[in-house]
């Protein structure tokens, strides 16, 4: 199968990420608004706002539609709260120029740190840091510990005079006012268990970025896949398929599996092998043990 036939234009309607965007939201209002039990209405709520996550990732990427614009109106009710959408897009289409994935400083997503900078920080700090990078730590302090350094070096930027970080949260305000208000009229849900089921969406997120990138000399095998078709995989809209969206970042989610299918040789080339059956192997391998190293063990100061 040639790269042409497998790239053929994305239909005008796309109908998966439509039916995806009502499940997220009516998942979301139904959680905090219903009659669940306390423990469903906590993992409705943190299905949706990953989902909704999800779904954000794919807006700026250009989908539903063509049109930049509603793509992020479709997305503002900010279920996770706490990242505007004009910040996750723009750091995230930095994140996307793959000849600088993992670098400590120009890759906004990297887990990875200047090895100056960890030798200098405390014995204290570097132990949470290095609880951090087991599944197990990403899952617990991860969501909180991502949160509090995004919006420290957000305030900072703010601070320093940035006007479009300053914009993005500006903008951020009328999805933050939409959720509050919902819950305020409708929500019959304690503001705890909300709280609960968004770290939990961000939790599950954590899954999905916990090994997305490695330190590697070659750009193009440094991003993974992870062949799962599970839930996790549906949450994440097939981004497990993570090398596949590095090759091609504007095809939509649902073709990603198909793509990799038809040249699953060429993909595992490419990226070195870098793969996994699933993300039970995941689990499996890195629960309670660091896959990476905090330094990046391989980056020079240029």
């Amino acid at each position: 199968m040639t790269l042409t036939t497998d790239l053929r234009a994305t239909p005008r309607f796309e109908w998966p990420t439509w039916a995806l965007l009502v499940l997220s939201y009516a998942t979301w209002a139904y959680a905090t608004a219903g009659s669940l039990p306390i423990w469903a209405a906590i993992c409705a709520v943190a299905f949706a706002a990953a989902l909704h996550s999800s779904l954000s990732h794919e807006a700026l990427h250009g989908h539903p539609t063509p049109w930049a614009g509603i793509n992020e109106a479709l997305v503002t009710p900010a279920l996770t709260f706490c990242v505007p959408y004009r910040r996750f897009r723009d750091t995230h289409l930095a994140h996307h120029q793959d000849e600088r994935l993992t670098d400590p400083y120009d890759d906004p997503e990297t887990n990875f740190m200047d090895r100056d900078v960890w030798a200098r920080l405390p014995k204290a700090w570097q132990l949470v840091l290095r609880f951090n990078n087991t599944l197990f730590g990403r899952l617990l302090i991860g969501p909180a510990l991502g949160i509090f350094v995004f919006l420290l070096g957000d305030f900072r930027l703010i601070r320093a005079g940035n006007r479009e970080v300053r914009a993005a949260w500006l903008w951020h305000i009328p999805g933050i006012f939409v959720v509050v208000t919902w819950l305020f009229f409708f929500g019959n849900l304690p503001a705890w268990a909300v709280i609960a089921g968004t770290y939990g969406a961000w939790a599950l997120l954590r899954i999905r970025t916990f090994l997305e990138h490695r330190a590697h000399d070659r750009a193009a095998a440094r991003t993974v896949i992870v062949e799962d078709r599970g839930l996790l995989a549906l949450i994440f809209l097939n981004n497990n398929f993570h090398a596949v969206h590095h090759s091609h970042p504007c095809v939509p989610w649902y073709r990603l599996p198909g793509l990799y299918a038809a040249r699953k040789s060429e993909y595992l080339r490419k990226n070195g092998a870098y793969s996994y059956a699933g993300y039970g192997e995941v689990f499996r391998r890195y629960f309670f043990s660091a896959k990476d190293p905090v330094p990046h063990p391989l980056w020079r100061r240029r």
